[in-house]
């Protein structure tokens, strides 16, 4: 699984980062994680609000930081 968190690298973006990271540890998930903070890059998956997760390709959250629950939720734990 590959998990992008999209985000200039403000607090929140930050925030969302760690959360994910948390939720993948506590599962045990195989998954890749990184950050993208290139404002051209983000560009390219059209999210205007940020932070935003990205899961495989597909852009799952936008806009707030999540809950753990809803992180669990779109990773499928």
């Amino acid at each position: 699984m590959e998990i992008i968190i999209l985000g200039t690298g403000c607090a929140k973006c930050i925030t969302t980062y760690e959360a994910v990271k948390k939720v993948i540890e506590e599962n045990g998930l195989d998954a890749n994680l990184t950050k993208q903070e290139d404002i051209l890059e983000i560009m390219k998956y059209n999210v205007m609000s940020l932070p935003a997760i990205v899961i495989d390709g597909i852009v799952k959250i936008k806009g707030h930081v999540p809950s753990e629950k809803e992180i669990r939720k779109v990773l499928g734990v």
